[in-house]
Protein backbone atom coordinates (compact mmCIF):
# COMPACT_ATOMS: atom_id res chain seq x y z
CA UNK A 1 0.00 0.00 0.00
CA UNK A 2 1.04 3.64 -0.65
CA UNK A 3 1.23 6.45 1.61
CA UNK A 4 -0.08 10.10 0.62
CA UNK A 5 3.69 10.98 0.44
CA UNK A 6 4.80 8.59 -2.21
CA UNK A 7 1.90 10.66 -4.16
CA UNK A 8 3.36 13.59 -4.05
CA UNK A 9 4.63 14.26 -7.72
CA UNK A 10 2.45 11.67 -9.21
CA UNK A 11 0.05 12.33 -12.20
CA UNK A 12 -2.98 10.51 -10.28
CA UNK A 13 -5.92 12.65 -10.05
CA UNK A 14 -7.12 13.59 -6.12
CA UNK A 15 -10.17 14.10 -4.48
CA UNK A 16 -10.80 17.61 -3.12
CA UNK A 17 -10.92 15.79 -0.38
CA UNK A 18 -7.39 14.25 -0.55
CA UNK A 19 -6.14 16.77 2.44
CA UNK A 20 -8.93 15.49 4.77
CA UNK A 21 -8.09 12.05 4.59
CA UNK A 22 -3.70 12.82 4.73
CA UNK A 23 -4.91 14.82 7.97
CA UNK A 24 -6.79 11.24 9.29
CA UNK A 25 -3.48 9.07 7.94
CA UNK A 26 -5.06 7.12 5.29
CA UNK A 27 -3.15 4.84 3.33
CA UNK A 28 -3.89 6.09 -0.50
CA UNK A 29 -3.64 3.92 -3.40
CA UNK A 30 -4.24 4.20 -7.14
CA UNK A 31 -7.50 3.37 -8.57
CA UNK A 32 -8.94 4.31 -11.94
CA UNK A 33 -6.26 6.88 -11.96
CA UNK A 34 -7.14 8.26 -8.70
CA UNK A 35 -5.37 8.56 -5.27
CA UNK A 36 -7.82 7.50 -2.63
CA UNK A 37 -7.74 6.45 0.56
CA UNK A 38 -7.62 2.48 1.14
CA UNK A 39 -8.22 2.36 4.05
CA UNK A 40 -7.69 5.09 7.81
CA UNK A 41 -6.16 3.72 11.06
CA UNK A 42 -9.19 2.22 12.22
CA UNK A 43 -8.59 -0.71 9.41
CA UNK A 44 -10.57 -2.40 7.06
CA UNK A 45 -12.22 -4.84 9.65
CA UNK A 46 -13.52 -1.66 11.81
CA UNK A 47 -15.02 0.59 8.97
CA UNK A 48 -16.44 -2.77 7.55
CA UNK A 49 -18.32 -3.24 10.49
CA UNK A 50 -19.07 0.26 10.87
CA UNK A 51 -21.05 0.67 8.06
CA UNK A 52 -23.22 -2.91 8.80
CA UNK A 53 -23.81 -1.90 12.66
CA UNK A 54 -23.88 2.15 12.13
CA UNK A 55 -22.65 4.30 9.64
CA UNK A 56 -19.90 4.74 6.96
CA UNK A 57 -18.78 7.38 5.05
CA UNK A 58 -16.96 7.30 2.12
CA UNK A 59 -14.70 9.78 -0.49
CA UNK A 60 -15.92 7.79 -3.84
CA UNK A 61 -15.47 11.12 -5.48
CA UNK A 62 -13.66 8.87 -8.55
CA UNK A 63 -16.55 7.86 -9.52
CA UNK A 64 -17.24 9.65 -13.07
CA UNK A 65 -19.92 12.48 -13.55
CA UNK A 66 -21.08 12.23 -17.18
CA UNK A 67 -24.10 14.57 -18.35
CA UNK A 68 -26.27 13.93 -21.26
CA UNK A 69 -28.47 16.53 -22.09
CA UNK A 70 -30.66 18.19 -24.62
CA UNK A 71 -34.01 17.48 -26.81
CA UNK A 72 -34.10 13.75 -26.72
CA UNK A 73 -31.20 12.99 -24.18
CA UNK A 74 -33.13 10.16 -22.21
CA UNK A 75 -34.53 8.61 -25.49
CA UNK A 76 -31.00 8.48 -26.30
CA UNK A 77 -29.68 7.27 -23.34
CA UNK A 78 -32.04 4.48 -23.32
CA UNK A 79 -31.64 3.21 -26.87
CA UNK A 80 -27.73 2.69 -26.17
CA UNK A 81 -27.57 1.57 -22.58
CA UNK A 82 -28.73 -1.77 -21.52
CA UNK A 83 -31.44 -1.32 -18.70
CA UNK A 84 -34.78 0.56 -20.11
CA UNK A 85 -34.68 3.99 -18.59
CA UNK A 86 -38.42 4.41 -19.59
CA UNK A 87 -39.18 1.63 -16.02
CA UNK A 88 -38.34 4.68 -14.28
CA UNK A 89 -39.59 8.64 -14.03
CA UNK A 90 -37.74 12.15 -13.41
CA UNK A 91 -36.20 11.60 -9.56
CA UNK A 92 -35.56 8.02 -10.07
CA UNK A 93 -31.90 6.21 -10.73
CA UNK A 94 -31.42 2.89 -12.21
CA UNK A 95 -28.53 0.51 -12.36
CA UNK A 96 -27.17 -0.08 -16.40
CA UNK A 97 -24.78 -1.33 -18.52
CA UNK A 98 -22.80 0.02 -21.32
CA UNK A 99 -21.88 -2.96 -23.66
CA UNK A 100 -19.70 -3.39 -26.73
CA UNK A 101 -22.38 -3.18 -29.72
CA UNK A 102 -20.07 -6.28 -31.59
CA UNK A 103 -19.40 -8.33 -28.72
CA UNK A 104 -21.94 -7.99 -25.83
CA UNK A 105 -19.50 -7.04 -23.33
CA UNK A 106 -19.09 -5.00 -20.44
CA UNK A 107 -17.40 -1.50 -21.09
CA UNK A 108 -19.32 -0.05 -18.17
CA UNK A 109 -21.54 -0.55 -15.38
CA UNK A 110 -23.15 2.64 -14.22
CA UNK A 111 -25.82 4.53 -12.10
CA UNK A 112 -28.07 6.69 -14.87
CA UNK A 113 -29.64 9.44 -13.03
CA UNK A 114 -33.25 10.75 -14.83
CA UNK A 115 -33.72 14.10 -14.16
CA UNK A 116 -36.17 14.41 -16.66
CA UNK A 117 -36.46 13.63 -20.37
CA UNK A 118 -33.42 16.25 -21.16
CA UNK A 119 -31.40 15.44 -18.41
CA UNK A 120 -29.80 12.61 -17.34
CA UNK A 121 -26.75 12.27 -15.24
CA UNK A 122 -24.08 8.81 -15.54
CA UNK A 123 -22.10 7.91 -12.69
CA UNK A 124 -19.54 5.66 -14.30
CA UNK A 125 -16.44 3.97 -12.99
CA UNK A 126 -13.60 6.35 -12.28
CA UNK A 127 -11.62 4.24 -14.76
CA UNK A 128 -14.27 3.85 -18.02
CA UNK A 129 -15.77 7.19 -17.71
CA UNK A 130 -13.83 8.46 -20.65
CA UNK A 131 -14.31 5.79 -22.46
CA UNK A 132 -18.29 6.03 -21.83
CA UNK A 133 -18.22 9.90 -22.82
CA UNK A 134 -16.53 9.16 -25.63
CA UNK A 135 -18.56 6.35 -27.23
CA UNK A 136 -22.28 8.53 -26.16
CA UNK A 137 -20.64 11.54 -27.93
CA UNK A 138 -19.59 9.65 -30.99
CA UNK A 139 -23.31 8.26 -31.67
CA UNK A 140 -25.29 11.20 -30.43
CA UNK A 141 -27.93 12.79 -32.40
CA UNK A 142 -27.97 16.49 -33.22
CA UNK A 143 -29.03 18.79 -29.98
CA UNK A 144 -27.93 15.96 -27.36
CA UNK A 145 -24.84 16.81 -25.49
CA UNK A 146 -22.28 14.50 -23.71
CA UNK A 147 -20.18 16.82 -21.21
CA UNK A 148 -17.42 14.86 -18.85
CA UNK A 149 -18.18 17.08 -15.39
CA UNK A 150 -15.80 14.10 -13.50
CA UNK A 151 -13.37 16.69 -11.83
CA UNK A 152 -16.51 19.23 -11.62
CA UNK A 153 -18.17 17.32 -8.58
CA UNK A 154 -17.84 15.02 -5.61
CA UNK A 155 -19.55 12.18 -4.20
CA UNK A 156 -19.74 10.67 -0.60
CA UNK A 157 -21.22 8.09 0.60
CA UNK A 158 -22.94 7.57 3.49
CA UNK A 159 -24.03 3.97 4.01
CA UNK A 160 -25.75 2.08 7.35
CA UNK A 161 -28.48 1.78 9.15
CA UNK A 162 -27.64 4.85 11.28
CA UNK A 163 -27.35 7.11 7.54
CA UNK A 164 -30.81 8.64 7.86
CA UNK A 165 -30.39 9.94 10.97
CA UNK A 166 -26.70 11.09 9.62
CA UNK A 167 -28.31 13.20 6.71
CA UNK A 168 -31.23 14.55 8.90
CA UNK A 169 -28.66 15.96 11.55
CA UNK A 170 -27.04 17.72 9.21
CA UNK A 171 -30.49 18.98 7.01
CA UNK A 172 -30.05 16.58 3.93
CA UNK A 173 -32.89 14.77 2.82
CA UNK A 174 -33.38 11.17 3.62
CA UNK A 175 -36.24 8.16 3.50
CA UNK A 176 -37.16 8.49 -0.35
CA UNK A 177 -37.24 5.38 -1.73
CA UNK A 178 -34.88 3.23 -2.73
CA UNK A 179 -33.40 4.26 -6.14
CA UNK A 180 -34.54 7.66 -5.77
CA UNK A 181 -32.84 10.90 -5.37
CA UNK A 182 -34.11 14.33 -4.14
CA UNK A 183 -31.93 17.68 -4.99
CA UNK A 184 -31.84 20.38 -2.76
CA UNK A 185 -29.41 23.17 -1.74
CA UNK A 186 -26.44 22.67 0.65
CA UNK A 187 -27.12 24.60 3.51
CA UNK A 188 -30.61 25.90 1.28
CA UNK A 189 -28.30 27.66 -0.91
CA UNK A 190 -30.01 27.06 -4.13
CA UNK A 191 -26.55 28.00 -6.26
CA UNK A 192 -25.09 25.08 -4.18
CA UNK A 193 -27.12 21.92 -5.30
CA UNK A 194 -26.91 18.55 -3.93
CA UNK A 195 -28.11 14.97 -5.01
CA UNK A 196 -29.33 13.01 -2.31
CA UNK A 197 -29.56 8.91 -4.08
CA UNK A 198 -30.64 6.33 -2.38
CA UNK A 199 -28.33 3.71 -3.33
CA UNK A 200 -25.25 2.72 -2.82
CA UNK A 201 -22.61 -0.47 -3.33
CA UNK A 202 -22.59 -2.32 0.61
CA UNK A 203 -25.88 -4.05 0.78
CA UNK A 204 -26.86 -1.25 3.41
CA UNK A 205 -29.18 1.13 3.64
CA UNK A 206 -27.80 4.26 2.43
CA UNK A 207 -27.30 7.33 0.37
CA UNK A 208 -24.87 8.45 -2.53
CA UNK A 209 -24.14 12.59 -2.10
CA UNK A 210 -23.36 14.26 -5.36
CA UNK A 211 -21.91 17.39 -4.35
CA UNK A 212 -20.03 20.78 -6.17
CA UNK A 213 -16.00 20.01 -5.79
CA UNK A 214 -15.89 23.50 -4.20
CA UNK A 215 -18.67 21.85 -1.00
CA UNK A 216 -16.72 18.68 -0.66
CA UNK A 217 -14.59 19.47 2.18
CA UNK A 218 -16.96 21.81 4.05
CA UNK A 219 -20.21 18.56 3.50
CA UNK A 220 -17.24 16.23 4.43
CA UNK A 221 -16.70 18.37 7.77
CA UNK A 222 -20.32 18.65 8.71
CA UNK A 223 -20.57 14.90 8.16
CA UNK A 224 -17.83 13.73 10.58
CA UNK A 225 -18.94 15.93 13.00
CA UNK A 226 -22.63 15.34 13.57
CA UNK A 227 -21.77 11.69 13.43
CA UNK A 228 -18.74 12.01 16.05
CA UNK A 229 -22.42 10.55 18.07
CA UNK A 230 -23.67 8.03 15.96
CA UNK A 231 -20.55 6.00 15.88
CA UNK A 232 -20.23 7.42 11.77
CA UNK A 233 -16.38 6.46 10.62
CA UNK A 234 -14.58 7.45 7.66
CA UNK A 235 -14.24 4.66 5.11
CA UNK A 236 -11.58 3.65 2.57
CA UNK A 237 -11.82 1.54 -0.78
CA UNK A 238 -10.50 -1.07 1.51
CA UNK A 239 -14.06 -1.91 3.10
CA UNK A 240 -16.25 -1.39 0.17
CA UNK A 241 -14.48 -3.86 -1.68
CA UNK A 242 -14.85 -5.87 1.00
CA UNK A 243 -19.09 -5.21 1.45
CA UNK A 244 -19.56 -5.15 -2.08
CA UNK A 245 -17.92 -9.03 -2.60
CA UNK A 246 -20.39 -9.78 0.93
CA UNK A 247 -23.27 -9.02 -1.57
CA UNK A 248 -21.61 -10.33 -4.37
CA UNK A 249 -21.65 -6.94 -6.28
CA UNK A 250 -19.79 -7.41 -9.44
CA UNK A 251 -16.15 -4.81 -9.78
CA UNK A 252 -15.62 -4.02 -13.13
CA UNK A 253 -11.97 -4.78 -14.28
CA UNK A 254 -11.82 -8.02 -12.15
CA UNK A 255 -15.55 -9.78 -12.46
CA UNK A 256 -17.06 -7.81 -15.56
CA UNK A 257 -15.49 -5.96 -18.26
CA UNK A 258 -15.04 -5.85 -22.23
CA UNK A 259 -14.37 -10.05 -21.68
CA UNK A 260 -17.68 -10.75 -20.12
CA UNK A 261 -21.23 -10.24 -20.76
CA UNK A 262 -24.52 -9.40 -18.40
CA UNK A 263 -25.59 -12.65 -19.35
CA UNK A 264 -22.49 -14.77 -18.13
CA UNK A 265 -21.98 -12.10 -14.88
CA UNK A 266 -25.84 -12.53 -13.62
CA UNK A 267 -27.23 -9.20 -14.69
CA UNK A 268 -29.70 -10.30 -17.01
CA UNK A 269 -32.01 -8.35 -14.65
CA UNK A 270 -30.16 -5.05 -15.58
CA UNK A 271 -31.38 -5.38 -19.77
CA UNK A 272 -33.89 -3.82 -21.16
CA UNK A 273 -34.69 -7.23 -23.03
CA UNK A 274 -37.71 -5.98 -25.10
CA UNK A 275 -36.17 -2.75 -26.16
CA UNK A 276 -35.62 -2.17 -30.14
CA UNK A 277 -32.46 -1.21 -29.39
CA UNK A 278 -29.33 -0.81 -26.91
CA UNK A 279 -25.56 -1.63 -27.86
CA UNK A 280 -24.54 -5.08 -27.91
CA UNK A 281 -28.57 -6.27 -28.31
CA UNK A 282 -28.23 -8.84 -30.73
CA UNK A 283 -25.08 -11.00 -29.62
CA UNK A 284 -26.70 -10.68 -25.85
CA UNK A 285 -29.77 -12.17 -27.38
CA UNK A 286 -28.22 -15.06 -29.27
CA UNK A 287 -25.73 -15.61 -26.01
CA UNK A 288 -29.49 -15.64 -24.02
CA UNK A 289 -31.24 -18.09 -26.15
CA UNK A 290 -28.14 -20.58 -26.74
CA UNK A 291 -27.18 -20.50 -22.57
CA UNK A 292 -23.84 -18.94 -21.59
CA UNK A 293 -20.87 -20.97 -21.18
CA UNK A 294 -19.75 -19.87 -17.25
CA UNK A 295 -21.78 -18.04 -15.35
CA UNK A 296 -20.58 -15.68 -12.35
CA UNK A 297 -20.36 -17.97 -8.77
CA UNK A 298 -19.85 -17.15 -5.03
CA UNK A 299 -16.94 -19.15 -3.63
CA UNK A 300 -17.28 -19.98 0.47
CA UNK A 301 -14.81 -21.89 1.82
CA UNK A 302 -15.19 -24.51 4.37
CA UNK A 303 -12.07 -24.18 6.30
CA UNK A 304 -10.01 -20.62 6.88
CA UNK A 305 -8.67 -19.91 3.61
CA UNK A 306 -9.15 -16.93 1.90
CA UNK A 307 -9.35 -16.40 -2.03
CA UNK A 308 -7.61 -13.49 -3.59
CA UNK A 309 -7.87 -12.41 -7.22
CA UNK A 310 -6.42 -14.56 -9.96
CA UNK A 311 -6.15 -17.80 -7.90
CA UNK A 312 -6.51 -20.79 -9.68
CA UNK A 313 -10.13 -22.79 -9.37
CA UNK A 314 -10.33 -26.44 -9.89
CA UNK A 315 -12.97 -29.43 -9.84
CA UNK A 316 -10.42 -32.04 -9.53
CA UNK A 317 -6.74 -31.35 -8.57
CA UNK A 318 -5.94 -31.70 -12.25
CA UNK A 319 -8.92 -30.38 -13.94
CA UNK A 320 -9.11 -26.09 -13.53
CA UNK A 321 -11.87 -24.70 -14.28
CA UNK A 322 -11.40 -20.94 -14.19
CA UNK A 323 -9.35 -18.24 -11.84
CA UNK A 324 -11.06 -15.99 -8.74
CA UNK A 325 -12.22 -12.66 -10.21
CA UNK A 326 -12.31 -11.29 -6.50
CA UNK A 327 -11.96 -12.87 -3.24
CA UNK A 328 -11.31 -11.75 0.39
CA UNK A 329 -11.80 -12.63 4.20
CA UNK A 330 -15.62 -11.80 5.54
CA UNK A 331 -15.75 -9.34 8.38
CA UNK A 332 -19.39 -10.37 8.95
CA UNK A 333 -19.29 -14.11 8.00
CA UNK A 334 -15.44 -14.72 9.65
CA UNK A 335 -14.85 -16.73 6.13
CA UNK A 336 -13.13 -16.60 3.06
CA UNK A 337 -15.40 -15.76 0.25
CA UNK A 338 -15.27 -15.09 -3.38
CA UNK A 339 -16.90 -15.19 -6.64
CA UNK A 340 -15.36 -16.62 -10.21
CA UNK A 341 -16.63 -17.27 -13.56
CA UNK A 342 -17.41 -20.67 -13.61
CA UNK A 343 -18.58 -23.30 -16.34
CA UNK A 344 -22.00 -23.76 -16.05
CA UNK A 345 -21.71 -27.74 -16.69
CA UNK A 346 -20.50 -27.37 -12.76
CA UNK A 347 -22.98 -28.16 -10.48
CA UNK A 348 -24.28 -24.55 -8.33
CA UNK A 349 -23.36 -26.29 -5.21
CA UNK A 350 -20.43 -28.10 -5.59
CA UNK A 351 -16.96 -28.11 -4.10
CA UNK A 352 -14.03 -27.19 -5.73
CA UNK A 353 -10.29 -26.30 -4.69
CA UNK A 354 -8.80 -23.25 -5.22
CA UNK A 355 -4.88 -23.12 -4.92
CA UNK A 356 -4.18 -20.94 -2.20
CA UNK A 357 -0.35 -20.64 -1.71
CA UNK A 358 0.65 -23.55 -3.61
CA UNK A 359 -2.50 -25.46 -1.20
CA UNK A 360 -5.74 -26.88 -2.54
CA UNK A 361 -8.22 -25.57 -0.39
CA UNK A 362 -11.99 -26.64 -0.73
CA UNK A 363 -14.92 -24.18 -1.52
CA UNK A 364 -18.73 -24.25 -1.98
CA UNK A 365 -20.25 -22.86 -5.04
CA UNK A 366 -22.67 -21.13 -3.38
CA UNK A 367 -25.32 -17.96 -5.38
CA UNK A 368 -24.23 -14.98 -3.47
CA UNK A 369 -25.38 -12.87 -1.87
CA UNK A 370 -23.09 -14.20 1.29
CA UNK A 371 -24.76 -11.87 3.56
CA UNK A 372 -28.45 -10.69 4.10
CA UNK A 373 -28.85 -7.30 2.06
CA UNK A 374 -30.62 -4.37 4.14
CA UNK A 375 -30.38 -2.13 0.78
CA UNK A 376 -34.31 -1.95 -0.48
CA UNK A 377 -35.72 -2.11 3.00
CA UNK A 378 -38.13 0.51 4.20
Amino acid sequence: MATSADHLASPLHRSPLHQRHEELGAKFGAFGGWSMPLDYPTGVVKEHTSVREAVGVFDVSHLGKVLVSGPGAAAYVNATLTNDLDRIGAGQAQYTLCCDEATGGVVDDLIAYRRDDENVLLVPNAANAAEVARRLSASAPDGVRVTDQHTDYAVLAVQGPASDELLRAVGLPAGHPYMSFVETGWREDPESPVVVCRTGYTGERGYELVVGSEHAVEVWDVLMAAGAELGATPCGLGARDTLRTEMGYPLHGQDIGPDVTPVEARLGWAVGWRKESFWGRATLLAQREQGPRRLLRGLLATGRAIPRPGMTVSLLPDVPLCQVTSGTFSPTLRQGIGLALVPVAVAEDAEVGVDVRGRREIFRLVRPPFVHPTVRED
